[in-house]
């Protein structure tokens, strides 16, 4: 019976997501079909309900809504042209210098409300109409804002990093904050050199000196913003707070930070609570989902079975490694990013580990995997938000992504086969 559960496991699946249906419906609907093919209708269905309200049960969990919400706090509190303004000063000198710029802020600011999609809006909303001014191809500058929007995904605090210790079993989510920062770094640093060769070769312009008093002026404008990383990191990493209390302190920083810079009235809350329960309900009802499907794949003896056939396939280290990432990047862009964790952690975890490779690395090297397919078709979040703001068709930006692909796919491989990248920062603070 395992065989026919996983074939109306799959083929179910694939036959909604082709309807159109949401993929959060999409996985729970598949998970109780491919449950009714060996238990009756009501076990099947309750059995899916309730290991859906067990996943949700975690502590750990309640960090996500805090920190959608100071997402939305950052985005609407005027963070991200403090942010911009101080990375003109930085790279703005630089050939290509707007490109670098947009990099460089979506680095900070993605970092800070840990959401791309955010990062997208608000970084690209601000510089794609200086990006014109230069003279800058519209459809570079959408490709830029997009890879770049991705970085704050890997750099913490991340959601989707706090979704990975629930889904491995408990992997300390301070060491995946902390694991994050080089690969990070290496990302937005490979889509900067791609970016400025590019940018010299159409000979793009590059921003005037600045003087020093002025760049003195943005820095100590965005300090608050880029003290929020040293609030929440740093209260983590010296054991002050947890994750989830460091989401509670981010979220009062941001509201202070907002009303210090006046650009959040009181009677803007409503609206900004709204949308953080909005997206809330979203991320929750995939990972309530997405749990119920890992614990009918757990009972199909999925994770099993594909552990045994690719060690079997493969006696390799370096070609097991290069086949996983080569599905995650492949299920990167038709899935999101949440069901992709808690799906397919449990059937690569145990296989990585059999070869000795950190839960901690490979965390790292699965979000940076999964960051690729947001930029890419045919649902990748990130490219149709990044289109929308510069208000150009998909087809105008798949070209210039082409190079910047590239970059993060040289990264992705430096993560996954150097693995102090992800393990060293770690290493320094004792996880």
């Amino acid at each position: 019976m395992e065989l026919v559960e996983v074939l109306i496991l799959v083929i179910s699946f694939i036959v909604l997501l082709a309807m159109g249906v949401p993929i959060a419906y999409s996985i729970g609907i598949s998970s109780v079909l491919a449950m009714l093919a060996s238990i009756p209708a009501m076990p099947a269905t309750t059995t899916v309900a309730q290991r859906m309200a067990t996943g949700l049960d975690s502590f750990a969990l309640l960090a996500i809504p805090f920190f959608i919400l100071a997402g939305q706090l950052m985005n609407r509190g005027g963070i991200a042209r403090r942010l911009i303004d101080f990375a003109k000063s930085v790279v703005g000198v630089l050939p290509g210098g707007l490109a670098h710029v947009n990099i460089l802020a979506a680095m900070l600011f993605g970092s800070i409300s840990g959401s791309a999609a955010a990062a997208a809006t608000a970084v690209g909303g601000v510089m794609t109409p200086h990006m014109d001014e230069e003279g800058y191809d519209r459809g570079f500058g959408a490709a830029v804002n997009i890879t770049s929007a991705t970085t704050g995904l890997i750099i913490p605090p991340s959601n989707i990093l706090i979704v990975y210790s629930l889904a491995s079993g408990g992997v300390s989510i301070a060491a995946l904050f902390l694991a994050g920062y080089l690969p990070g770094i290496l990302v937005g640093l490979s889509l900067m050199v791609v970016a400025g060769v590019i940018a010299h070769r159409r000979r793009y312009p590059r921003a005037e000196r600045l003087l020093v008093s002025v760049a003195a002026t943005r820095f100590i404008r965005a300090l608050p913003s880029l003290f929020m990383l040293v609030v929440v990191i740093g209260g983590i990493v010296a054991g002050v707070f947890t994750a989830t209390e460091a989401s509670a302190v981010a979220v009062m920083y941001a509201f202070l930070l907002a009303m210090i810079y006046r650009e959040i009235k009181l009677r803007d809350l409503p609206d900004i609570l709204l949308e953080s329960v909005k997206t809330t309900a979203i991320v929750m009802l995939l990972i309530g989902t997405s749990m119920g499907l890992s614990w009918v794949m757990a009972y199909a003896n999925i994770p099993q079975s594909v552990s045994e056939a690719l060690i079997g396939l493969a006696k390799s280290p370096i070609v097991i490694l290069l086949v996983i990432n080569l599905i995650l990047l492949a299920v990167g862009t038709f899935m999101d990013m949440t069901p992709a964790v808690l799906i397919f952690t449990p059937i690569f975890l145990p296989i990585v580990s059999e070869i000795g490779m950190d839960p901690t690395h490979f965390g790292i090297v699965m979000v940076l995997n999964l960051c690729v397919g947001l930029c890419t078709p045919p649902v990748g979040s990130v490219l149709f938000i990044g289109c929308s703001v510069a208000d150009v068709p998909i087809t105008r930006v798949v070209r210039p992504l082409l190079p910047l692909f590239a970059a993060m796919i040289v990264s992705l491989l430096a993560v996954t086969y150097l693995p102090w990248l992800s393990l060293w920062l770690p290493g320094v603070f004792g996880y």
